[in-house]
């Protein structure tokens, strides 16, 4: 034990020293981006390789005096793959900062190495609550689920919603909306009918919607990772649950902005709760959609892309402040920042290394021709519930 427990620590000196070494000697600074490009979810690749290249192409390849370079790895959506991905760019490719992850169990699976290499992990998309928990280099640009589903939670006590059935992926960050709403909901006085549990990898929703149908809720409650949405719509008519009057409510991922379009009059009404909306009404978010669209064959950008334009923006600042040094100094100047996103104005703690910022409630609507997830409440300054536990 003392000698596996000896070797481990020199490993993890090891990496530091030689990412450390390499750093100071090269004119480059390095973002490995880590990301779904095939499989399931590549579609969450696209959009936060799409952001991350945007912020460059707006910001510049330049800072600190040194060079930019982001080095895209695909992970294929395996946990097995990011990690190895994740020391190989460590080791061989020197980065300062490891970034992306767009499932929770690939951000859980590369913690280890950011932490044996003192390499700040910025995590883009992984919304689990207990992800910045899993190493102290890690810092968080996108949202965590009890932030949103909370916020949920008590507009549907407020909405004359009494009765629901909650509907999840059975991976984390389904257990926490699941864990999170059904929580607060029944604090506020609701009646959680059933709760239920659909496979990640190819899900099939009707039968559990049969099931939703037969308790006959005032509403039902989901959530299903990006991409998925389309297919949960499609048997919620199929099923005939819009016309028994079960009404849908949803963390924000279902009804995601990349795919809305494609869900059909179905999705109007649906209500949801995010921290972003391609609608989101600012000037800055206005030019990022419109950008965004101009680079992307007219693609709107979602929740994921914001995360990875924010996380850019982060790694950029942290990068000025320490002159381009990576390791503690780097990690350091990440925490504490405030800005105004495409979101809204967010910052990231500097105790949890999460971001605190505006979750708002939102109603698909029809605008012309197009869909759209219109912001309708907005609660400010939002920090992660799951912390406070």
């Amino acid at each position: 034990m003392h000698k596996r427990h000896f070797l481990s620590a020199m490993l993890s000196v090891g990496l530091a020293t030689m990412s450390g070494m390499a750093q100071a000697q090269d004119n480059t600074f390095k973002v490995g981006l880590i990301l779904p490009m095939s499989g399931p979810f590549a579609s969450t690749g696209k959009q936060l390789e799409s952001a991350a290249r945007l912020y460059m192409a707006q910001h510049g390849d330049m800072v600190a005096g040194r060079k930019v370079v982001l080095v895209v790895k695909d992970d294929t959506g395996s946990p097995e793959v990011t990690k190895r991905i994740a020391q190989e760019l460590v080791v061989n490719e020197k980065v300062h900062v490891l970034a992306g992850f767009g499932l929770t169990p690939l951000a859980m699976a590369t913690a280890p190495v950011a932490t044996q290499s003192k390499t700040p992990m910025v995590v883009m998309a992984a919304a689990t609550s207990i992800v910045t928990e899993a190493s102290p280099y890690i810092v968080r640009t996108s949202f965590t689920v009890p932030q949103v589903v909370v916020t949920l939670a008590d507009w549907a006590s407020k909405n004359n919603i009494k009765r629901v059935v909650s509907l999840v992926t059975d991976y984390a960050p389904g257990i926490d909306s699941e864990k999170y709403f059904n929580q607060r909901f029944i604090a506020n006085g609701g009646v959680v009918v059933e709760t239920l549990r659909v496979p990640l990898r190819s899900p099939d929703f009707a039968p559990f919607l049969q099931r939703v149908r037969d308790a006959k809720p005032d509403a039902l409650f989901t959530f299903v990772p990006a991409g998925v949405g389309s297919a949960l719509m499609k048997q919620f008519s199929e099923r005939g649950l819009d016309k028994a009057g079960i009404r849908l409510i949803a963390e924000g991922s279902v009804t995601d902005d990349d795919i809305i379009n494609s869900m059909g009059e179905v999705a109007v009404g649906v209500v949801s709760a995010h921290h972003y909306s391609a609608a989101h009404k600012s000037p800055l978010n206005k030019k990022f959609v419109d950008a965004f669209g101009k680079a992307n064959g007219g693609a709107r950008p979602n929740f994921m892309a914001v995360g990875a334009y924010d996380g850019m923006r982060v790694i950029y600042e942290a990068a000025k402040a320490t002159k381009g040094q990576g390791g503690d100094a780097l990690l350091n100047a990440m925490k504490g920042q405030v800005f105004e996103s495409p979101r809204g104005q967010i910052y990231i703690d500097a105790q949890t290394r999460d971001v605190v910022q505006s979750i708002y409630i939102r109603r698909v609507e029809r605008i012309g021709d197009q869909l759209w997830n219109q912001e309708i409440e907005t609660v400010t300054d939002v920090k992660d519930i799951g912390k406070s536990r």
